[in-house]
């Protein structure tokens, strides 16, 4: 072994081994029980980001982990076409040739597109290989493949057929830019200053009265049909019943109440324009109110606004404010400071606008996956998330699953010049109504979250009966960040539910979002921004994988280096301890025979971690794994056990050699999950390795009884420098510790034992007040309240062994 560990000359050269010699692969119809990820499909155009690396640290160590127990583990892969973030890129990219969308068509444009994405696409792919990621690179999918194309339009006929997709006038977000509906996801909110103009609006029957209305947007007074109070509001009671005259339109409209009218924002009386806002749009359904539009797709002002029609949002609303403040009724303009929702893509400001679109009935589709969750057959993790992902669930509203852009799957809807419909998988001869064959396809595309919810399955051949299918369906689990769980997670257990009949999986796992150091969300535009590729080239994968693990938690985290480095100390004091075993390890050969002290001591030890990590593995948790870890390969093996058979290893002790061999085997067993690269470099140096350490048998409990006379010696090391406990030890407790601690080289300080036991009495004193208050043990991390009952534990021992 060098002598020095150097990740980037090691970690690239196993993952290309691992691969190349198939010991990612996974088969159908081995026998084995399963164990299946069908790992989140990051977008085709992207970039390896810290969820990304997160996401992959945790599946991963899961996979590996089961991999060792003898599962056939199915961890499977591909990627989204993500379509408006694709036609983005490839847009600006038209730009900056000269051109544009609009200019070469749609047909071309959707050809530039694929060739684009050979050129570009699919590098994260890379990124996740460099992490380590145990994949099955072999069965990597494509939303926009042949096959699975066919499987979303089959699941489109389906939904139709069923009478759960429909097409209607709703109020959608819209990006005037892309002239598309969008998702919430592809949102940003972004705090802006803005004027609220307060605006008289004059009763019909008495124009020198009438009801103050305050509004950011006078741009849209062209569409209001009505003005509404809140029930009760003594303010406007009397109004409530007559009618006012808008502005500048000088339409008469009826005052209502409505208890979604917010007292507290303006007058407390509401201009309601169902054409230009969400939750007018509900106003206007309730009371029966006309549905006017006033901005096109392109943002400007449309045919409806008659003489200012062509023109911008700014430039209608300064003509409308004139003449206003020409007639009297510009009441007062304050500064007002809200948040507007913007395209993340392109930063348009969204226009809600009423738009006719496709939409999926949720009703009943719903149903089935709403009682999976409350059964817990699918389980979210923590359990706060699961309460969420069930709330959302059953408040999801109809889905609007089409899109107004040109890269994404089309919806398979053919029309005649009669207005017949006909909806089938692949093109028609002829309407199915009337016969003509005159037909022109929909242009809308589907929602990409449509196509995803379809990839627990789809991947795996559906529609078609595959032996992929029949074996590795349903899977194991999912891991996502929680803003898409109602996105995604909730509709893939819809989805499964509905076409398979089953749920694609038991466990979704969300994980913990990393946040920059000062708090702020991680954005390259914010220059928060932290490359998961750098950390790697810097500490290592093995390292960033630590690191990002013991981040990791039910609660958001700052990002700290500091646990990066801390991976990449333990990655070499690892190989340090290897080195040492190795190179005094003689004709040895690894055989666990454990008489000395030292050597029952750290079966034990190794027994205890392994159980905890069991345990911790299987609930997710996986912060508090990786201070197991920690513990016993930093602390337990390394400063103590090694170094307690350090004489024995160098006087050819043949037990002590063999023994050690063992111990280190299984320690870099307990470890693979975490910290692949590293162990398996130090396994291929053990003698007689006829297999890879990623598929040895993860180790049995040596059922090691836990060896109390060790306990002693770790105490009195702790203390020896201010109370000289060595005296308390019997002749085999001090061969250890004078192997350990070396007290030959070690100044001892004049403090006493009186004093020491003092201090131990104040700090188990403290820690038992920091455990006896409820709202620190459930508000803060769980790491650092185990830590700080390790703690606690530790001072009891300690102050109970000088005591005695």
């Amino acid at each position: 072994m060098e002598p020095l560990y150097e990740p980037n000359a090691v970690e690239e050269r196993w993952q290309r081994a691992w691969e190349d010699e198939g010991l990612y692969n996974a088969e159908p119809g081995s026998g084995r029980e399963t164990f299946v990820v069908a790992h989140p499909p990051p977008n085709v155009t992207g970039a390896l980001h810290t969820g990304h690396a997160l996401q992959i640290a945790l599946a991963d160590l899961l996979v590996r982990w089961h991999r060792m127990r003898g599962f056939e583990t199915a961890f499977l892969t591909g990627y989204d076409h993500a379509g408006i973030s694709t036609q983005n890129a490839v847009e600006k990219h038209l730009v900056e040739q000269g051109t544009s969308r609009e200019e070469v068509g749609r047909e071309r444009f959707v050809e530039i597109v694929w060739d684009w994405l050979r050129q570009y696409g699919g590098t994260i792919m890379g990124q996740f290989r460099r992490m380590g990621a145990s994949m099955d690179y072999r069965r990597e999918r494509f939303t926009m493949d042949d096959a699975y194309v066919r499987a979303v339009m089959r699941f489109f006929v389906h939904l139709y057929d069923k009478g759960w997709i429909y097409r209607a006038n709703r109020i959608i977000n819209w990006c005037p830019h892309h002239e598309t509906a969008l998702s919430d996801l592809e949102l940003v909110h972004e705090e802006v200053d803005d004027a609220l103009t307060y605006i008289r609006y004059p009763f019909a029957d008495d124009p020198d009265d009438g009801v103050t209305i305050a509004t950011a947007r006078p741009a849209t007074i062209l569409a209001d049909v009505a003005v509404a109070a809140g029930h009760g509001d003594e303010r406007w009671k009397a109004a409530v019943g007559r009618e006012v005259v808008v502005p500048f339109v000088e339409r008469v409209v009826p005052v209502i109440e409505d208890e979604r009218v917010d007292p507290e924002f303006g007058t407390g009386a509401l201009k309601v324009t169902p054409g230009h806002d969400p939750m007018d749009f509900e106003i206007g359904g309730d009371h029966d109110l006309p549905e006017l539009t006033v901005i096109g797709p392109d943002g400007r002002m449309n045919d409806a606004a008659g003489e200012l029609a062509g023109l911008t949002q700014d430039e209608a609303e300064e003509r409308i404010l004139a003449w206003i403040k020409e007639r009297g009724l510009l009441v007062k303009r304050e500064a007002y400071r809200h948040s507007i929702a913007l395209c993340e893509r392109c930063k348009s400001r969204i226009e809600p606008l009423i738009s006719l679109q496709w939409w999926c009935r949720m009703d009943e589709l719903k149903q089935p996956a709403l009682a999976a969750l409350r059964k817990g057959r699918v389980r979210y993790h923590p359990e706060s998330q699961h309460r969420f992902a069930l709330d959302s669930l059953e408040n999801a509203p109809d889905w609007n699953i089409s899109r107004q852009i040109w890269w994404g799957h089309q919806v398979p809807v053919w029309e005649c010049p009669d207005g017949h419909l006909t909806v089938q998988e692949d093109e028609p001869a002829a309407c199915a109504e009337c016969g003509s064959g005159e037909l022109a396809r929909s242009e809308d595309v589907l929602d990409t979250w449509f196509s995803s919810a379809l990839w627990p399955f789809a991947i795996l051949g559906w529609p078609e009966t595959t032996p992929e299918l029949e074996a590795w369906y349903p899977g194991t689990l999912n891991t996502t960040a929680r803003e898409i769980i109602r996105l995604w997670e909730n509709r893939m257990i819809f989805s499964g539910l509905e076409l398979m009949g089953e749920i694609p999986f038991s466990a979704v796992i969300i994980h913990t979002t990393v946040l920059a150091t000062d708090g702020r969300r991680m954005s390259k535009s914010l220059g928060t921004g932290i490359d998961p590729l750098e950390l790697i080239d810097r500490f290592g994968a093995d390292a960033t994988r630590y690191g990002l693990l013991k981040l990791s938690s039910s609660q958001d985290v700052r990002f700290a280096e500091g646990v990066l480095d801390e991976g990449r100390k333990l990655a070499n004091k690892l190989w340090n301890v290897a080195r040492l075993i190795l190179a005094n390890s003689g004709e040895a050969r690894p055989y666990a025979r454990p008489q000395a002290l030292e050597e029952r001591w750290i079966a034990s030890r190794l027994d205890q971690a392994q159980q905890q990590l069991d345990e911790q593995f299987g609930a997710f948790e996986f912060a508090a794994a990786t201070s197991v870890l920690y513990h016993v390969t930093f602390d337990d093996f390394c400063d103590w056990y090694a170094e307690a058979i350090k004489p024995r290893l160098y006087d050819g002790d043949a037990d002590a050699q063999a023994t050690a061999l063992a111990n280190l085997e299984r320690l870099l067993k307990l470890l693979h999950p975490v910290m692949p690269h590293v162990t398996e470099e130090i396994w291929s140096s053990l003698p007689e390795r006829e297999t890879r350490l990623i598929v040895a048998e993860w180790p049995e409990l040596a059922g090691a009884a836990d060896v109390a006379d060790f306990e002693p010696i770790r105490i009195a090391a702790e203390v020896f420098r201010r109370s000289g406990a060595r005296a308390s030890l019997n002749e085999e407790q001090r061969r250890i510790f004078d192997a350990v601690v070396k007290p030959d080289r070690v100044k001892v300080d004049g403090g006493n034992v009186e004093a020491e036991v003092e201090r131990l009495r104040g700090e188990i004193a403290r820690a038992e007040g920091m455990l006896a208050n409820e709202r620190f043990v459930a508000n803060a991390p769980e790491n650092v309240v185990t830590a700080e009952r390790e703690k606690l534990e530790r001072y009891r021992r300690e102050l109970d062994a000088l005591s005695s």
